[in-house]
């Protein structure tokens, strides 16, 4: 389906505002008000697998899988299976447009009990544009995606606890190099790692076997990224995210967890500018402009990590406004039937996203489906009225024989 790029262009402004961007008229805001923090590729922080989408993005600590190589890559170490593979596919915006969309394809190999492989592939696309110039007449045609390629490794450090490390090779090409306003534009790239911990151990609580974890991961630790030669360079998302997990075993089929994440975007917040009496800036004897709260966000990338922490221009209560709150449940019975649901908590000034979620998975010998279903509550979410799903292979279970199966 082709569109104009005057009327695609507001959709992608749509996606990426859900996921970390505001408008600009809003980043000088007064204190108090909407003050989104903004990154690139924020295609980045997306939930890719089904599972998670259905436990409201709780998956620091969830049990080991294929898709943990998003969450947190230390679970990989205590992965019970072999090896495996999951396919997940989630439309983008599908109540507007049908042809954009993100998959993922993750896996993983265990090399013995204490260490493990794994990499994956996400990929965004944003459907087919029709580029025109400031007169409406056709400049051309292309198709904007982003992609992301990891390869992770994770090893057990001691009986209960693992540390991971994932490398990450970013491309983001909205416009296929054609010229946008007169302005030459390119490919963002950047290089990025991952670091986690995980930690699970078995124990007892109210005469039932359980199962405790915690979970620790930072992730795109990496170069920012530019879209033209000269143009300023943004932030990609680094994203702190801990949270943990109880699992129970309530009987001999039936198994329940609970599972609470908190995250926090690691990328200066915009300060607030001193403004004259028309709403143009105020700058000193240099050029710059004058701040009246927060700090200078045009820093290093390790600066901002660190400043990330207290430059908010409201202040403590506004940094704790940056954290995200997401927390699920998870049922399963026998292992082979799951239901699960979740909530996704963001403030009002920082994006607003608040959303349930629900989905339920199955898994039968070689192959395993997950679903999931997004119901927002505030503003519209680029994911409401969407089903996504994760096939999950297991390698195990097809090298095992007939027998061995019934067993």
């Amino acid at each position: 389906m082709m569109k104009q790029f005057l009327l695609i262009l507001p959709l992608i402004l749509i996606s990426y505002f859900c996921f970390g961007q505001n408008d600009i008229n809003t980043r000088d805001s007064l204190l108090g008000q909407v003050n989104t923090i903004t990154t690139a590729v924020p295609f980045l922080l997306i939930s890719p697998d089904a599972r998670a989408g259905a436990i409201g993005d709780a998956g620091v600590a969830s049990s080991p899988d294929a898709n943990s190589g998003h969450w947190n890559a230390a679970k990989f170490a205590f992965i019970e299976k072999k090896g495996g593979v999951s396919i997940s596919y989630t439309p983008w915006l599908r109540t507007l447009v049908p042809d954009i969309n993100l998959a993922y394809v993750s896996g993983y190999k265990k090399i013995d009990d204490l260490q493990a492989f794994a990499g994956s592939l996400r990929y965004f696309s944003l459907g087919d544009i029709n580029f025109t110039d400031v007169t409406g007449n056709p400049i051309g045609n292309y198709k904007p995606s982003e992609f992301a390629v990891d390869i992770a490794y994770a090893r057990k450090l001691a009986e209960f606890i693992s540390g991971g490390l994932a490398i990450r090779y970013i491309h983001s090409n909205l416009t296929g190099g054609i010229d946008v306003l007169g302005a030459s534009s390119k490919a963002g790239t950047s290089v990025a790692a991952d670091l986690s911990s995980y930690f699970q151990k078995d124990v007892e609580l109210g005469g039932k076997d359980a199962e405790m974890a915690f979970g620790v991961s930072i992730s795109n630790i990496g170069a920012k990224v530019s879209y033209t030669e000269t143009g300023t360079k943004d932030f990609i998302p680094i994203n702190l995210r801990l949270g943990g997990r109880t699992t129970l075993d309530l009987n001999e089929f039936n198994q329940l967890a609970f599972l609470l994440d908190f995250n926090k975007l690691m990328v200066p917040t915009l300060p607030v500018y001193a403004k004259d009496e028309t709403g143009t800036p105020i700058k000193d004897t240099l050029g710059n402009p004058i701040l009246l709260a927060g700090k200078d966000p045009n820093v290093s990338v390790v600066t901002g990590m660190f400043q990330s922490f207290g430059d908010a221009p409201g202040g403590f209560k506004e940094e704790m406004r940056e954290i995200n709150i997401s927390g699920g449940l998870e049922y399963w019975y026998d292992q082979q039937f799951a239901v699960r649901a979740g909530y996704f908590h963001e403030h009002e000034t920082k994006g607003n996203r608040k959303f349930f979620t629900v989905g339920a998975g199955l898994r039968y010998n070689v192959f395993g489906l997950d679903f999931s279903y997004l119901i927002p509550t505030q503003q519209r979410n680029p994911l409401e009225n969407t089903l996504r799903f994760s096939l999950v292979f297991n390698f195990d279970s097809l090298k095992s024989s007939p027998r061995e199966s019934e067993e």
